[in-house]
């Protein structure tokens, strides 16, 4: 059986860690071990993306949503919701820059990944990570 949780949270800085928090209790709630490496790699996820939502998306925007969906099969689908109807996109990085990874490591941690538009009420970037039992 899959089970999904969404909850919506402040567009602040603050809520990067309660995602991150919200997605570990979850997914453990729901039987994934604690230092399993679907979990982490889920929660880095989640991270990177609603650091994205917090730090890109439009300015008049109070909230973003974060779904976590677990499949049948341990992967977990991520989706992280905002008004912004810009897509996000990989770019080249210099070494010395603090800012811009976080894309880099979903192309190479995730299954798969991209973006929904949805239209007049903006974006969800989601990703898939794989189980990995």
């Amino acid at each position: 059986m899959s089970r999904r949780n969404s909850f919506r949270l402040p567009r602040h800085p603050a809520s990067v860690a309660l995602a991150r928090r919200r997605t570990h209790d979850h997914l453990t709630a729901w039987g994934h071990a604690p230092d399993a490496p679907t979990l982490t790699n889920t929660v880095l996820l989640v991270s990177e993306l609603a650091t994205n939502a917090v730090r890109h998306g439009p300015l008049m925007e109070r909230e973003f949503e974060v779904a976590i969906t677990a499949l049948t099969d341990g992967s977990c689908l991520i989706e992280v919701s905002d008004e912004d109807p810009t897509e996000p996109r990989l770019r080249e990085v210099d070494e010395w820059e603090e800012h811009g990874r976080g894309l880099h490591l979903v192309e190479n941690m995730a299954e798969a990944w991209g973006v929904w538009n949805r239209g007049r009420h903006g974006k969800t970037v989601w990703a898939l990570v794989k189980s990995s039992t």
